[in-house]
């Protein structure tokens, strides 16, 4: 069976490839010709100073090679995907960064069995042939309660002991004081990972399989096994689980936290995860953090050390002192590496901003007018039935859109009964218009927020001297304009423009003298509505359907029918009785 997709040239050349082309990109970095080595380009820089240098397979990236640059590693040796580097090119970079005239390199190693052995083997060599080499292995993983032979394995904590060593290297501390400094710094440090969805190596399946109700617990950066499979449930307890998971004293392998701690906190996408959601856990992990008194002095949220194309999120935390604190804020010029604010998250002051109210604001507000019960059953009738079409308008849009038409009417909706629950609507035309502009722009959201926004708040302005019948026609025509010369669009374009300008032509007739309201209103919905089915033989000319080829779009637009269904509406809430 043949493995997910992949943007790749061949399978056997992926990772040459992709190490080709990050050098490629980047001025700082050379390759070892015959190797999958990258290193400085500066290497002349590394004279008289330790040389840093790192690696391990590929499939991790922005790591090995994105953390390569003054003041973090000198080098990086890559793996086939998931798989440790050959000796050989390890051994070959230790020579070049000895020939350039480094005093000493340390080999800093995530903890697997391949990586240990294959580092290992290429020290030993190197020694024998003089060279002043040595290694710390890093083990962050905070995921099994049991303590393993084999130890922690080595997770997204390793870039911030390529961060630590970097510093000092770049300071001309030497091999054996850089280790004895890093060893107990790897030791305060705990990584735990939950994954939503597997990885596949080019050219292979999936790594393994999860439900779609399901998350891994515990994980490791290759696909390996989790301690727990668990239902899924909302980002804030996921986020709790892991840090009561990292923190357990039950766990052989949990961080010592005490209130009071200064920590790092890394938030880390192991590779498919949206950034919409990676900022949701990292908001989770500071409000939790802070909530046990635990002191966050800095938190850096991104891809650091990814695993493939796995949806998925690693927190890594480190405790931290002054002195730590100093060498993680010191300058690098590695491309992965995020240059932050240099001071505490958790001092920093959330408080929200009210923003300034909008002069009109405080000249609409009601004086003791008495509510209109008329505009309540309107407006009722209105959000009861956007929000019974939202599915069916959802399915409209999937032919064309985002599959969000209805979802987001009804969010206009539920924002409008909101409003009704804690406000008295302005009983004048143009205030109840511009107060359900403003509202709309700020919860509908979406372009059909800011097209119901230009409507509303373009057909107040007729109103605002006059609200007599025909004005009301006039107040159409005002926003329809609006919408057109803003939106872009026109009637026939395949838009709810078709449904309201079908209804406005009716209403023209509010301007004779004696019409009748429901009459006229009764006409032009009917219009409306036979507008909107018959965009179903319309080519997009705007929107999202504008992409679409016109053989796709079987079905009327998803705008124009909730545009008919509220004009519906509204004369269902004329025509119905205030209790």
């Amino acid at each position: 069976m043949e493995g997910s997709k992949k943007l790749v040239n061949t399978v056997l050349s992926c990772a040459d490839d992709a190490l080709a082309g990050i050098v490629a990109c980047n001025p700082g970095l050379q390759l070892l010709q015959g190797h999958r080595v990258a290193l400085r380009s500066d290497l002349e820089n590394v004279e008289g100073k330790v040389a840093l240098i790192s690696g391990g397979g590929s499939g991790h990236e922005p790591a090995h090679a994105g953390y390569i640059g003054k003041g973090m590693l000198t080098g990086v040796v890559a793996g086939p995907v998931f798989t440790s580097p050959a000796v050989g090119s390890i051994l070959a970079a230790i020579r070049t960064v000895r020939q350039a005239g480094a005093v000493g390199t340390l080999l800093i190693v995530k903890n697997y069995t391949g990586d240990r052995l294959n580092f290992g083997l290429a020290l030993e060599q190197a020694r024998e042939e003089g060279a002043v080499v040595q290694m710390v292995v890093i083990g962050d993983d905070s995921a099994f309660w049991t303590q393993k032979k084999t130890g922690r394995r080595g997770l997204c904590g390793t870039i911030l002991i390529h961060k630590v060593a970097g510093a000092l290297a770049e300071e001309g501390v030497g091999l054996n004081e850089i280790v004895r400094k890093v060893t107990p710094v790897a030791a305060a440090m705990g990584t735990l990972g939950v994954s939503l969805s597997p990885c596949s190596v080019p050219g292979s399946k999936p790594t393994f399989q999860l439900a779609e109700d399901e998350f891994e617990l515990g994980l490791g950066i290759h696909g390996e096994a989790g301690v727990r499979r668990m239902k899924m449930m909302p980002a804030d307890k996921i986020v709790k689980i892991m840090l009561d998971h990292m923190t357990n004293p039950s766990n052989a392998s949990h961080l010592s936290l005490k209130p009071g701690a200064s920590v790092v906190l890394v938030v880390n996408n192991l590779g498919g995860l949206s950034y919409l959601e990676l900022s949701i856990v990292a908001g989770s992990a500071v409000r939790c953090l802070e909530n046990r008194g635990i002191h966050i002095a800095r938190a850096f949220v991104g891809s650091f050390m990814t695993a493939l194309e796995m949806a998925g999120v690693s927190l890594t935390l480190l405790l931290v002192d002054d002195e730590l604190l100093n060498l993680i804020d010191s300058e690098t010029t590695a491309v992965a590496w995020s240059q932050h604010a240099r001071v505490s998250v958790s001092r920093k002051r959330r408080e929200r901003i009210a923003p300034e109210k909008y002069p009109e604001e405080e000249k609409f507000v009601p004086t003791g007018v008495p509510t209109s019960q008329q505009i309540i059953l309107v407006l009722e009738t209105v959000c009861s039935t956007l929000l019974n079409l939202q599915e069916r308008l959802n399915d409209l849009d999937r032919a064309a859109g985002d599959g969000d038409c209805g979802s987001t009417h009804a969010r206009a909706a539920r924002a409008i009964q909101e409003w009704l629950s804690v406000n008295p609507p302005p009983e004048h035309p143009s205030q109840l218009l511009s107060a359900l502009a403003r509202l709309l722009l700020e919860k509908m959201g979406g372009s059909s927020g800011a097209l119901y926004g230009l409507f509303l708040t373009a057909a107040s302005q007729p109103l605002r001297m006059n609200s007599e019948l025909s004005t009301w026609s006039v107040a159409m025509d005002a926003g329809i304009e609006a919408m057109k010369r803003y939106g872009g669009a026109a009637p026939g374009d395949r838009t709810m423009l078709d449904s309201l300008f079908a209804a406005a032509e009716e209403l023209r007739a509010l301007r004779n003298p004696g019409a009748n309201l429901i009459q006229v209103l009764t006409s032009a919905v009917r219009r409306a509505e036979e507008a909107a089915e018959s965009t179903k033989n319309m080519e997009a000319a705007a929107g999202r359907s504008s992409y679409i080829g016109s053989a796709r779009l079987d079905q009327p637009d998803p705008g124009a029918v909730a545009a008919a269904a509220i004009l519906q509406a509204v004369l269902q809430g004329l025509q119905a009785k205030p209790m």
